[in-house]
């Protein structure tokens, strides 16, 4: 079973997120800030995060370089309500982070996390 990190300051967005993902048989850790997705990344092995670029105490976009830094290629979905996400394919270290738009789909999310694990193996760029 795929075991996904969501990281997300916002609990109804990480349960909606947690619920789609058990319904299709993945693992869930939640985390509600940056540094609790750091520490549970540290402590578990993942095959995947979905993480919020905006959280309250961090960037989500550090965490995700971060977690770049420990694992090149490691698979990422970018969530956001407020902004287009097309810079984040320019940023350092963060080629192939598909990004995802809120609100979204429970479909949409689960595309978005295939392509994330298909950019990590090669397979083709997960550009905006």
């Amino acid at each position: 079973m795929p075991r996904v990190l969501i990281v997300d300051d916002q609990k109804d967005v990480r349960a909606m997120v947690a619920i789609v993902l058990r319904v299709n048989h993945y693992d869930v850790v939640e985390a509600d800030s940056g540094a609790a997705g750091l520490k549970a990344f540290s402590e578990s092995a993942f095959d995947a995060a979905i993480v919020d670029i905006f959280l309250a105490e961090t960037s989500g976009v550090d965490l995700m370089a971060t977690i770049r830094e420990r694992v090149p290629g490691f698979p990422i979905v970018a969530i956001s309500g407020m902004t287009a996400l097309d810079f984040i394919g320019e940023a350092p270290g963060l080629a192939n982070v598909v990004c995802l738009q809120k609100p979204f789909r429970p479909n949409d999310l689960l595309q978005a996390l295939q392509k994330a694990q298909q950019a990590a193996r090669g397979e083709f760029s997960a550009a905006v």
